[in-house]
């Protein structure tokens, strides 16, 4: 198994990405719980 830095760097680029756009999706259901909750109460 060779390790190249690039492919590496590659990898956590897209598992940033990955993590940002899980974040924002885990933001989003968030605030669509909360709004949810406000209309119903």
């Amino acid at each position: 198994m060779m390790t190249k830095p690039k492919s590496d760097y590659s990898f956590w680029t897209k598992y940033k990405r990955f993590a940002g756009t899980e974040i924002l999706l885990y933001v989003i259901m968030v605030i669509g719980i909360i709004l949810g909750i406000l209309l119903f109460s």
